[in-house]
């Protein structure tokens, strides 16, 4: 494998557990490789493939006519008020993500040496290969489709298609056809979900090369074979499915193409894509080889970190396509996937895909931007019926089919946030600024936010300040108070945004300058007696400091509305906020989310805390996916994807007119390139660091003038489009400096 494993990871073993199976994955199809000469399997999953549980028909509550009601108790003081403002429904998960099947390959067990099973980051192929026997398996993205070959001499085998993995319904309703063909055979798997009339069903042509091949329903017996060729498609539909016509469409693609052609087509989309940014610190060649399961024993090590760079923006593309990764990525073993394998948007989500715009990644934009769109509907309901508004507000759980808001109860009150359509939107305004044009589409989702503040924002303060009422921050509640509340920060950050945003795609409209002065007239955050900033800008709301989410520095990460250099003194309540945030249950998302904003504030010792936590608290399988919890405890993509985000904003950070070069590099990586990465004013960027200097290649797209600041200050950089700069600089080192005291700022110390 290329570059001393940096582009890819392998294990002297095959997995024993589907959570340590090697991932590939076109954004549409995933695949989960366990490598196992004797009994080879690789589990099917794609996109589509959601449980129906009634969630396909819910719909949101009706509860406008009670808003202005609720809205009176609330402003009167009745802290509890909004806990009466649902329908009395039970709570509903949305449809539970699962796999389709597994392809099970099994020969005459034997004993078998040499072995190494690998995945190449940069082809997407994840390869066993033993002394008398190799297997390749790889999604294409050029052709939708699972293709896995297996050569070895008198190759014997019995394929079939698996659907019993763990929690598989016991009312599944499935039917095997297996049919001889001239290039071998075809294998179908129809699967009928209970009590409904959707289904799946999955066509695997089988082209062998040599021997003899006969049924042995439910699947094929293969004996003295050369070399088989696999293609599977998996399809999710109501009423029946055409296996014929699949068959046929597997049967043309192949025409006389190889393996190895198939791969061909494939790599230009993937290779291009993945290789579009590197990280390079400088890792021991040693540690480099060493297997994942190995390297991941050595947190302190800088190849781990390489390594985990590579594979978070490895999976986090091949899980990207049709809709952005769920919170297992594309990837699951078990049907009872934990919360449903949903897409959870009030802060998993974007998370996930924090450094798509930075890492080059407009895949994962894109395919986040089809999620919206595709539910821009719903989420018009949902205004209309819980708010009784024009515009839209986004759900904080979706399966990836309905955008309605329905999985709320009283401790989880989810129907009361309203900033979700701004948080959504925030990573599209990002792409199109890093691309320099604003895409219309953008345009629309971000107009029907600001209609909905138009609406809903009618109340205000003794100071004639906007009131944000009922207002939510997700998933916690006030210390003294119930969960729906008053002017949460998250929600006062996001009606800022979303109006000024709609305001700058719309100029020069009647509109523009009414949601203008309606993002005027919102409040200030606030600052609490401990000096931080409030999670509840209405006084005599108390904050509940150790919980994992930390929705009330939206405006630090991922906004521009608190900075250290344009608004210090809520910068320093923000790092306040920070330093006595607690990490409550211990999830791998809550400590990332806390070092993508130390990173915005400068605090790089602090991001490598956080970084320590998750390195060091064994949250990775030997697949390089992640858990959740601690002790790989739930298979989870939050770690993973999120990963290579809080490292780029450790190095750089951009707005779209100011250059920040090195504003949190943690002491512990004192060395190193990142090169590719993309800024919010239109260049591309090189970066290269080493004992307290560093260099930095601009590409602009763009003529400009931005604003520089590295540890020497700060001034103006102009750019011209198509004119490289290079820039030398002293960096800023932290190993020079003691670590700042906690809860104090690190830019209020002078080195």
């Amino acid at each position: 494998m290329s570059d001393g494993l940096r582009h890819g990871t392998w294990e002297p073993l095959p997995a024993a557990r589907w959570e340590d199976a090697f991932l590939s994955g076109n954004g549409h199809h995933g695949a989960l490789v366990f490598g196992d000469p004797n009994d080879d399997r690789v589990i099917v999953t794609h996109h589509t493939l959601v449980r129906p549980n009634g969630g396909e028909h819910a719909r949101p509550p009706h509860l406008a006519g009670e808003l202005t009601a609720v809205q009176d108790r609330l402003l009167a003081g009745e802290l509890t008020a909004a806990e009466s403002f649902t329908d009395g429904r039970p709570l509903q998960w949305v449809q539970p993500f699962h796999p389709a099947f597994r392809i099970r390959l099994r020969r005459p067990s034997g004993t078998w040496h040499s072995y190494r099973r690998r995945v190449d980051f940069s082809t997407g192929e994840a390869t066993a290969v033993c002394a008398d026997r190799s297997s390749r398996v790889f999604v294409s993205r050029a052709d939708d489709v699972i293709v896995q070959h297996v050569t070895a001499p008198g190759l014997t085998l019995d394929i079939r298609l698996d659907h019993r993995l763990p929690g598989a319904p016991a009312g599944l309703g499935v039917d095997h056809g297996a049919l001889l063909t001239a290039e071998g055979a075809v294998l179908s798997l129809r699967a009928r979900y209970p009590g409904s009339d959707r289904a799946y069903t999955g066509v695997t042509l089988i082209a062998v090369t040599g021997g003899t091949t006969e049924l042995a329903p439910p699947g094929v017996h293969i004996a003295g074979a050369d070399s088989v060729l696999l293609l599977t498609r998996v399809r999710r539909h109501t009423g029946e499915r055409d296996v014929t016509a699949e068959a046929r469409a597997l049967r043309d693609l192949l025409a006389e193409r190889t393996y190895d052609d198939l791969l061909d087509r494939h790599l230009p989309l993937h290779r291009t894509a993945y290789h579009r940014v590197t990280l390079d610190l400088h890792g021991e060649p040693a540690e480099r080889a060493l297997p994942g399961s190995e390297l991941l024993k050595r947190p302190r090590s800088t190849a781990l970190l390489e390594r985990l760079f590579a594979a978070g923006r490895y999976h986090l593309l091949s899980s990207s396509g049709l809709l952005p990764p769920r919170l297992t990525g594309l990837w699951t073993g078990d049907w009872d996937t934990a919360w449903s394998g949903a897409f959870t948007t009030d802060a998993n989500l974007n998370l996930q895909t924090a450094s798509a715009a930075a890492a080059a990644l407009p895949e994962v934009g894109e395919a986040l931007a089809r999620l919206v769109r595709a539910q821009l509907p719903d989420w018009r309901e949902n205004a209309r019926a819980i708010f009784g508004t024009r515009g839209a507000v986004a759900p904080a759980h979706t399966d990836g089919e309905s955008g309605r808001t329905y999985h709320f109860s009283r401790e989880y009150p989810l129907h009361l946030w309203t900033a979700g359509a701004d948080w959504l939107l925030k990573p599209l305004v990002d792409h199109d600024e890093t691309r320099g044009a604003q895409d219309p589409r953008t345009a629309v989702a971000l107009a029907e936010a600001a209609r909905f503040y138009e609406d809903f924002l009618t109340r205000t303060d003794a100071r004639g300040h906007l009131v944000v009422v009922p207002s939510y921050s997700p998933e916690n509640r006030p210390a003294n108070g119930s969960w729906g509340a008053l002017n949460a920060a998250m929600d006062l950050s996001a009606a800022r945004h979303a109006l000024r945003a709609a305001a700058a795609y719309h100029p020069g409209t009647p509109e523009a300058g009414r949601w203008q002065a309606l993002a005027d007239r919102l409040p200030p955050h606030r600052t609490n007696a401990d000096g931080a900033l409030a999670e509840w800008a209405w006084p005599g709301l108390d904050d509940t400091y150790d919980h994992r989410h930390l929705s009330h520095l939206y405006a630090v990460w991922p906004l521009d509305e608190i900075d250290p250099h344009d608004t210090p003194d809520l910068a320093a309540a923000a790092h306040r906020a920070l330093a006595l945030r607690g990490a409550e249950n211990d999830s791998a998302h809550g400590h990332l989310h806390h070092a993508l904003i130390a990173a915005r504030l400068g605090d790089g010792e602090r991001v490598a805390r956080a970084l320590a936590h998750v390195l060091g608290g064994d949250f990775f399988h030997a697949s390089l996916m992640s858990a959740h919890y601690p002790n790989r405890n739930v298979y989870n993509a939050d770690a993973a994807h999120t990963l290579p985000a809080v490292l780029i904003e450790t190095l750089v950070r951009s707005t779209p007119d100011r250059l920040v070069l090195l504003p949190a590099l943690p002491a512990v990586y004192p060395e190193g390139e990142l090169r590719g990465v993309r800024t919010r004013f239109g260049a591309g960027l090189d970066l290269s660091w080493s004992n307290g200097t560093a260099t930095a290649l601009l590409r602009p797209t763009r003529t400009l003038r931005i604003e520089l600041r590295t540890s020497s200050g700060t001034r103006p950089l102009d750019l011209v489009a198509g004119e490289d700069r290079v820039l030398h600089l002293r960096a800023w080192c932290p190993s020079q400096f003691p670590p700042p005291m906690e809860g104090t700022p690190p830019w209020q110390h002078a080195p």
